[in-house]
């Protein structure tokens, strides 16, 4: 398929624009055919009904060494889990023990990366690249550098950031340099087909999260509709590491294991290069880019100061 010429297609800029007049317009006409009062149904007059809730008060940090019995509440990534019956070291999200009791605001920070050792990894990362928007997306999978003991979460840690520090040349890029394949990244034989535009799901992200049945499949897990809005990829930094954290946590790709499953399992950081691109660098396919991630690994574990562990190539 040749790529779209500037009189075949609209242009991104002016399809978005489109799509949110056509919004704007349906939720009008939705809005004079409802009869009912405001807050009808819901238990919340007209005023309370357009405030969102403001969120609770962490509770405090978890810690796998605490005995929880049901009731007992403990915050995690910014959230506050309750405990349905006894627990020790299964962590809030993980496990059906806990139930999401919602964002809080003022918790201590459990994660095992620092904002300082963030910034010792990317010195000289795009300023879109918070590391509080990457605190907020780990919410999205709690599990994800919470599983095991403390050296195999922050190796979990650091094999994810490697490969955003990879992929994204330090976080120093935010979407895709080469425009001309961006209308590569749009399958139209998937049902849904591409409803943003045939160029508008490039690579965007720090891992540059790229094709629309990715968006599509993403946005369904994480709430958020991504086929018709792949921008917000590159305009809310939670977003974009949310995507990253969905991939990683929930995909075998070319592999045979998700690289979260990789990285607890002991199977090593390899198996995450496995699962991120398979044959294109494992088994000989590019040794070069091998040696680049595991050097990059290397470099982030000596920064969080954990040993890489084994099986570091593919």
């Amino acid at each position: 398929m040749p790529p779209a010429t500037a009189g075949g297609f609209m242009s991104t800029r002016f399809r978005r624009a489109l799509t949110t007049v056509v919004s704007v317009l349906t939720a009008a006409v939705l809005a004079v055919s409802v009869t009912a009062p405001a807050g009808a149904g819901t238990g919340l007059s007209p005023a309370s009904a357009d405030q969102p809730a403001s969120a609770a008060a962490c509770a405090a940090t978890w810690s796998p060494t605490t005995a929880y019995s049901g009731g007992k509440t403990a915050s995690h990534h910014g959230r506050n889990w309750t405990a349905r019956w006894w627990t020790q070291r299964e962590t809030p999200g993980s496990t059906s023990v806990w139930v999401d009791a919602g964002p809080c605001t003022g918790g201590g920070d459990d994660f095992v990366v620092s904002r300082a050792e963030f910034d010792a990894i990317f010195p000289k990362r795009h300023p879109f690249y918070t590391y509080d928007g990457f605190v907020d997306a780990l919410g999205a999978y709690p599990a994800f550098a919470s599983t095991g003991t403390p050296e195999t979460r922050t190796r979990e840690a650091a094999a994810f950031l490697t490969h955003a520090d990879f992929e994204s040349v330090g976080l120093r890029y935010v979407k895709e340099i080469n425009e001309a394949n961006y209308w590569i990244k749009c399958d139209d034989e998937q049902p849904f087909g591409c409803p943003a535009g045939q160029t508008a799901y490039y690579g965007r992200g720090p891992i540059m999260f790229s094709w629309n049945f990715n968006y599509k499949a993403a946005g369904d897990a994480l709430g958020i509709d991504l086929l018709n809005d792949p921008w917000l990829v590159e305009e809310d930094p939670s977003v974009a590491w949310q995507t990253a954290l969905w991939y990683w946590n929930t995909q075998n790709g070319p592999g045979v294991m998700t690289s979260h499953q990789a990285m607890v399992s002991g199977a090593g950081f390899g198996q995450t290069i496995n699962s991120l691109n398979g044959a294109l660098e494992c088994d000989g396919g590019n040794p070069a880019s091998v040696q680049s991630r595991v050097d990059r690994y290397v470099r982030i574990t000596e920064v969080l100061g954990v040993a890489p562990g084994s099986g570091l190539t593919c």
